[in-house]
């Protein structure tokens, strides 16, 4: 689904060190089902949810690595309810045309929708609640991680341009160390997903593959 972009990041650049089970956790974001299934709200909506599919088998792969080396796995997942719904969000979606008061809205607490999807949440993992974009805002991201002595994040996720976005400048902007593994994160549109990495690669990540950060894992298992 997605075109080229750049790969930094490569276990023959120190790779192994960078992301060592000791100091990193993995974030895997947004992947619920009403941002990945068929039968999720945008499935629902004729969004074609088969461009997510590699993203979701990468983050699979990613979390079965990571478990295996001990680093620790952290699922970041949208959970709305109207009491959620800040003023900011439902006057845009009224002055888009649409009706907050009417909308069910996505990843409602308790729905199906907001259930994770492809990789799911194991024991020992951690889950996280957010009601905004980042899962770092008004969330204990931050604490967790500084409490198992993280200070780098390999993040994943959906959707690029939006809740992997907005959580990577976050972590930066708290001195995390964060990866990217491009292939590990979705846009429905291709134009976007590579934009958004190439902007992230320039200000606040470091791009490298699943293969990659799977192989330093697995030297470190």
């Amino acid at each position: 689904m997605n075109g080229k972009v750049s790969v930094a990041g490569t276990a023959g650049d120190g790779l192994a060190a960078w992301i060592a089970p000791g100091r990193t956790a993995l974030v895997i974001i947004d992947m619920q089902v009403d941002f990945a299934a068929p039968e999720g709200v945008l499935g629902g909506y004729g969004v074609d949810m088969s461009v997510v599919v590699p993203a979701l088998e990468a983050a699979q792969r990613l979390a079965a690595a990571a478990r295996k080396a001990g680093t620790p796995v952290v699922f970041v997942g949208l959970q709305t309810s109207p009491q959620t719904d800040s003023p900011a969000w439902r006057e845009r979606m009224r002055r888009r045309g649409g009706d907050p008061d009417t909308d069910s809205g996505l990843c409602r607490t308790g729905e199906v929708g907001a259930d994770f999807y492809g990789p799911t949440p194991q024991p020992g993992d951690l889950v996280v609640g957010k009601a905004r974009y980042s899962g770092f805002y008004g969330t204990d991201l931050d604490a967790r991680l500084k409490a198992l002595g993280v200070d780098t994040i390999v993040a994943c996720g959906l959707t690029t341009e939006c809740c992997v976005d907005s959580t990577v400048r976050d972590a930066f902007h708290l001195d995390y160390h964060v990866f990217i593994p491009a292939d590990a994160c979705a846009a429905y549109e291709a134009d976007i997903h590579d934009a958004t990495l190439k902007i992230l690669e320039l200000n606040c990540a470091i791009l490298t593959s699943t293969d990659d950060v799977v192989a330093a894992w697995t030297e470190a298992a």
